[in-house]
């Protein structure tokens, strides 16, 4: 396809494109049938502006080639580009005449991520926003911080009170009312063999690392548990392990543990029926008991690591455990590797005071002295913090039910961090804080188009760059009123990208975008996927983290995400994709050996792994996933009767994939939809459900991945995939520009957002579509800087 931005209508008037309508489209896109709710033979395609979603919907089938459907007569590519440049000329001409920028939700509540950011930021404080607030639904767009599915119900609110006073006790550092308990537990699929986190030290073997927020100076406990098989018996206790406690890195206690108990050896034989020594029942089952350590720690937040140290040579002597009662084998469980199954954290049982943490010094900007009024010193932290926290300037009414409740701690409480905290509370709680507003001006008339205050823009950016609050410079720029320069603005942006907070664009946008957060589900089944294991899926995420983050920190072309000849590996994930010479936990960067087998996020395990079942790849899921994702053309759902794929072929005997497939097609109701969705899946059936790459189905039969895609392109295989991708960059770049601005607004794509998508992508071409950009054109764009009144005209 020619790329929009140099593409030129080959005919000056609407005759000829009149014309390829009525012979390609009008036989069904009619006013008596209205295929697809589409009548084109009743719109005036001279005048586009008059019906632009109309004709948005027709230039988005001809850019992705889906109509005509498969099989019918269809027009040259040249046909295409010429009709669909026409109409995104005009319709792009009119909407710079006459803007519409839609209309975002007045009332847009925080999501969990947004919450636990704003937070951190304001109160220095990292919390599990998951364990505190109920979840986030998810919309349409993908993205969870969509305004139109986050209502705000009773039970929210009721969560959203006891949040605000946990978290708030906890910051201003106040003593608990009594000892707490917490306790994280381990996956129980990661194998524990290697070193399992980098706030670990060298030389470990498995365990955790649990970041925890000590509330106050105190002794805490910590005990661990190991981990068991399915008789409760704890695994490996046939030897001697020894365990590591640490906090912060400093070892606080080393426990032995296995290779204790005083029952008669057993050797490695198969028995049955033969009693074995009661005192190793015991032990076996107990083991873990005397694994706890009380330690004094002082408060604020702290790294606490459990972990072995690996053994790098063979015991001597050591003799199987035995089993009591009746065993099938003594050879089971009782060598190998102990593995940890969880940390629990509880106290604090003694307390000496609080000492500074980030969260108090974030929080108390002054201390009243001795005999001085504490009101005023109140009132400095409060202004303060509720500005931050409402992302505007503090008014006078904001200011005095603040201090009402400050009153009200202090006399209940009985000092003035007790007041603190009670005030702090309220904040929390306070609409401007868990709601971001958007006011319509009373002067602009209903319907009408406006710019947003700049203390609005400001918001919508740090939500959109940082999934957060705007921070001291971004808030003195907008209350001066200088986001409306578009220098300070673009500044601004550029400030923010390079902040470390912009790793919410993968973490939040991204991941979502891609659907990572969907790798929690995946489980390969052990029977034709024997290598299997959580350690595996962990590797695939990170992988995919640690690509992403490079491009948007090394502000590289979007496109590096389809042809990247390099990606990111530990020995784990090197094994399984056959890179030769890495070694260890460490992930590093690596050259792609081969670009035919990987290359891109389209060479991932995490996304092939995730658009898979757990005993087969499926085409249809990863097709699915590459017109959402990739194409920005998502396929419409499937009717709800539509059978499953058999797993076998009509015989019962092995029959690949594609056959399955073809067999499922015949069905009328069935051929349309699969025309578009199979053929991209079928161009990575080279890898596996776990995305390893392979050339025979387990049956023998060689692999096909060779496709004719839905614009009538051949491609074969990932490479060829990827070269048809980048043969229409525009195309690409236009959909992560989607994204990007769905994620901004907060809000589903409509057709008036289609113009500005176009603009942004022709800008963006000039500069070889790099993140900043995308990214600045979006923050440049009417849909973000402007909004619809709401009413009626």
């Amino acid at each position: 396809m020619v790329h929009v931005a140099s593409a030129q209508p080959s005919f000056e008037t609407a005759d000829e494109s009149r014309a390829m309508l009525d012979r390609y489209c009008v036989s069904c896109h009619n006013d008596r049938l209205q295929s697809g709710g589409l009548a084109l033979d009743v719109v005036d395609i001279a005048r586009p502006a008059a019906n632009p979603e109309i004709w948005e919907r027709v230039v988005g089938k001809l850019r992705s080639g889906a109509m005509p459907p498969g099989g019918r007569p269809r027009p040259s590519v040249e046909t295409y580009d010429a009709v669909a440049s026409a109409l995104e000329v005009a319709l792009d001409r009119a909407a710079a005449a006459s803007p519409n920028p839609g209309r975002t939700n007045a009332v847009h509540r925080l999501n969990r991520t947004e919450y636990r950011n704003a937070i951190r930021d304001l109160l220095a404080l990292d919390i599990d926003a998951g364990a505190l607030l109920p979840g986030d639904e998810t919309s349409d767009t993908g993205f969870d911080n969509n305004a139109a599915v986050l209502s705000v119900s009773t039970a929210q609110l009721e969560r959203y009170l006891s949040a605000a006073r946990y978290i708030t006790r906890l910051a201003v550092g106040l003593s608990p009312t009594g000892p707490g308990f917490e306790t994280f537990e381990v996956p129980l699929l990661l194998l524990q063999d290697d070193r399992q986190h980098q706030d670990l030290p060298l030389g470990s073997r498995g365990g955790t690392a649990v970041r925890y927020q000590f509330p106050i100076d105190g002794e805490y406990l910590i005990k661990i548990g190991l981990r068991t098989n399915w008789q409760d018996y704890i695994l490996g206790m046939g030897t001697a392990h020894q365990l590591d406690v640490r906090i912060d890195g400093v070892l606080v206690k080393r426990f032995t543990v296995g290779g204790e108990a005083t029952g008669r050896p057993a050797p490695l034989t198969f028995t049955i029926a033969e009693p074995g020594d009661p005192s190793w029942e015991s032990y076996v089952l107990n083991a873990d008991d005397a694994l706890e350590v009380r330690v004094p720690v002082k408060a604020g937040p702290r790294v606490v690591g459990v972990s072995f140290v690996r053994q790098l040579w063979e015991p001597e002597g050591v003799y199987q455990v035995r089993q009591a009662g009746e065993v099938l084998s003594n050879d089971e469980v009782y060598f190998g590797n102990a593995a940890v199954d969880s940390v629990a954290i509880g106290g604090p049982y003694e307390t000496y005071g609080s000492t500074e943490t980030p969260s108090r010094a974030a929080i108390f900007s002054c201390r009243p002295a001795d005999g001085e009024d504490q009101t005023a010193c109140a009132t400095e932290i409060l202004s303060s913090l509720a500005r931050r926290a409402y992302r505007r300037p503090v008014a006078e009414t904001d200011l005095r039910t603040l201090l009402e409740f400050f009153e009200q701690g202090r006399t209940e409480g009985g000092s003035f961090d007790a007041g603190v905290q009670l005030a702090l509370e309220r904040l929390l709680v306070d609409p401007d804080f868990l709601l971001r507003l958007e006011v319509d001006p009373p002067s602009v008339p209903p319907g009408s188009v406006y710019r947003l205050s700049d203390l609005e823009v400001a918001s919508r950016l740090a939500f959109f760059l940082w999934s957060s609050l705007p921070d001291e410079a971004l808030l003195e720029a907008a209350e001066r009123g200088r986001l409306r320069n578009p220098e300070v603005l673009e500044q601004q942006v550029q400030r923010m990208l390079a902040d470390r907070r912009a790793d919410s664009l993968v973490d939040d946008f991204a991941v979502q975008w891609l659907h990572l957060r969907n790798l929690d589900e995946v489980r390969g089944d052990p029977v034709p996927f024997p290598d299997y294991d959580d350690n595996l899926v962990s590797a695939f995420r990170k992988e995919t983290e640690l690509f992403l983050s490079s491009t948007l920190r090394g502000d590289r072309s979007v496109l590096e995400l389809l042809n990247a000849n390099y990606t990111f590996v530990n020995e784990r994930l090197a094994r399984h994709y056959g890179f030769l010479g890495v070694y260890g936990s460490r992930f590093r960067r690596v050259e792609v050996p081969d670009l035919a087998q990987r290359g891109g996020l389209l060479g991932h395990g995490s996304l092939l792994s995730l658009t898979s079942y757990p005993t087969r790849t499926s085409p249809v899921l990863r097709g699915k996933w590459l017109l959402d994702t990739i194409l920005n053309a998502p396929p419409a759902s499937p009717p709800p009767d539509v059978p499953s794929l058999p797993d076998r072929g009509e015989g019962g005997g092995p029959e690949s994939v594609r056959e399955r497939l073809e067999r499922h097609r015949a069905a009328p109701n069935c051929a349309a939809c699969h025309a578009m969705i199979d053929p991209p899946g079928f161009a990575l059936e080279q890898f596996d459900a776990l995305g390893a790459w392979r050339t025979v189905y387990e049956h023998g039969t060689l692999v096909d991945a060779s496709a004719v895609m839905p614009n009538g392109v051949t491609v074969d295989g990932l490479s060829g995939l990827r070269a048809m991708l980048l043969d229409q960059p525009e195309q690409f770049a236009a959909t992560v520009t989607s994204k990007l601005l769905s994620f901004a607004l907060g809000r589903q794509l409509e057709y008036h957002d289609r113009p500005a998508v176009r603009q942004v992508v022709r800008d963006a071409a000039a500069d070889d579509y790099r993140w900043s950009s995308l990214i600045l054109g979006v923050v440049r764009s009417p849909a973000f800087l402007m909004r619809t009144a709401g009413g009626v005209q």
